[in-house]
């Protein structure tokens, strides 16, 4: 992922026009669309900062401002704290299929990295001991990791797993998906109930996601089971949303 600030020269900014019957800070959006469209700022690129921005073509920082947050609401641009304003990455989507965010990220032609925040063996809360069928305050493993897409941060991932069956290796764990490493040890996920939905993220979440603080996330509840129908694993995840899609197909009765 690029990280290095572009500063588009002034020439691609020579038509605007005060006089002009559209707003400044209009023409200054489509302006940065059209640098964005036409590839002259790449994904992963972050936009020089609104104050010397407004000074090279001197408009005023409010300008400046409200044509940055157009772009940031079509998806265009996202705002990371302590990095600045970046063209957003391709999107990744996910269909209905069974699949890990590990596999996920390959497909997609990039390359998923993992970092481990927490492996340790903890009493289930009722809520986990309710996913994955065994008793409240009984020892399950708890695996905490932060996912990232070609160098960004993309997923925080929580998992608990039942003690019953094989703990996959933390190693492994960092250079495959915990699907894949539970089936190195003879553990195959073969069905599973998922639930999807949206929230604002954590301080936490934002920390690791680089995002803003309350920024909203995508978030997947999953209780996996093997083909016997026993409950192997439940995760909590969730994912930022300039990255990060769902997609499926629909079809009428």
């Amino acid at each position: 992922m690029r990280k290095i600030e572009v500063v588009l020269p002034l020439r691609l900014f020579s038509n605007l026009d005060s006089s002009e019957s559209t707003p400044l800070h209009s023409q200054l959006t489509q302006i940065i669309e059209a640098a964005i469209l036409s590839g002259k700022l790449e994904p992963g690129d972050r936009l020089e900062n609104e104050v010397t921005l407004g000074e090279r073509l001197g408009l005023s920082r409010p300008t400046i401002r409200r044509a940055i947050s157009e772009l940031v609401n079509r998806g265009l641009l996202v705002r990371r704290r302590g990095v600045g304003t970046q063209v957003v990455q391709g999107q990744i989507t996910r269909g209905l299929e069974l699949t890990s965010l590990f596999e996920d990220l390959r497909t997609a032609g990039l390359t998923p990295k993992t970092r481990m925040l927490e492996v340790a063996t903890v009493p289930a809360t009722k809520m986990v001991a309710e996913k994955l069928g065994v008793q409240e305050g009984a020892d399950v493993l708890y695996i905490h990791r932060l996912r990232f897409a070609s160098g960004s941060p993309v997923a925080v991932m929580e998992n608990w797993l039942n003690s019953e069956y094989a703990e996959p290796n933390r190693a492994r764990l960092e250079t495959l998906g915990l699907y894949s490493a539970l089936k190195e040890r003879g553990i195959e996920i073969k069905v599973a109930k998922q639930k999807i939905g949206a929230r604002k993220s954590s301080a936490l979440e934002a920390e690791l996601l680089e995002i803003e603080k309350s920024a909203p996330v995508l978030t997947m509840d999953r209780t996996g089971y093997d083909t016997s129908g026993h409950a192997i694993e439940y995760g909590k995840h969730c994912y930022r949303t300039d990255i990060y899609s769902l997609e499926f197909t629909l079809v009428s009765r």
